[in-house]
């Protein structure tokens, strides 16, 4: 009885360490720093959250800048659960593209002009609530986005593409070299029955028909 309350102890733990850090998954991935010219182009912006952080009330705030140099143009923003496009450079090419619960506050350019390459910045504040205080944090992430004429080809992709390639010449051959084998291993197992039954054939019928010796006491 104590052995098997140790095993429902241990199996508890286990169960407890399992479920515990369980989250929601949120990865910050790098915005892209190239967009072609007239495409749209994805303004990335991730700011993950911890699971008891979601009901917190959080503002968001996109800059644009021509250079290091130039004045900050406030081009977006989400407050109250309503994004909002301000006036300026971007007004009509601009839409929301975040999710939910806030953890990815990306927007999208639409139709990228020469005049959008520049300096973005991301700015997101949250303000939590708690019994007796109301504690906030602010995160600024920002990149350099440049406008090409052409996508640039990626090397990642291109040695992903070769290699699917040659995995795919390579179980073309597999799978040829296997239907290879089976198919001799079933022609030489019908040779083998085939030459047995002719053995057998070839045997006089005397011999076949012989009975039994008799079993004497």
């Amino acid at each position: 009885m104590l052995t098997q309350s140790r095993v429902h102890l241990q199996t508890l733990v286990l169960l407890v360490f399992l479920v515990c850090p369980c989250q929601p998954v949120c990865v910050d991935v790098p915005s892209d720093t190239e967009a072609v010219l007239g495409k749209a182009h994805m303004l990335t912006c991730i700011s993950c959250m911890r699971r008891e952080e979601v009901k917190a009330k959080t503002r968001v705030d996109w800059y644009f800048l021509q250079k290091e140099d130039s004045p900050r143009i406030h081009i977006y923003k989400y407050e109250g659960d309503t994004p909002a496009e301000l006036d300026g450079p971007f007004k009509g090419r601009l839409t929301w593209n975040g999710s939910q619960d806030l953890q990815d506050v990306s927007i999208e350019i639409v139709n990228v002009t020469h005049n959008d390459s520049g300096i973005y910045e991301c700015q997101v504040f949250r303000e939590f609530e708690f019994d007796f205080f109301t504690p906030s944090v602010s995160i600024t992430k920002n990149f350099t986005l440049n406008v090409k004429e052409k996508a640039t080809k990626d090397l990642t992709a291109i040695y992903s593409e070769i290699m699917m390639y040659v995995l795919l010449v390579f179980l073309t051959f597999w799978l040829l070299v296997e239907m290879v084998y089976c198919y001799r291993k079933i022609s030489k197992s019908d040779e083998l029955a085939q030459d047995t039954a002719t053995n057998y054939l070839a045997v006089p019928s005397e011999q076949k028909d012989i009975p039994a010796a008799p079993v004497t006491e």
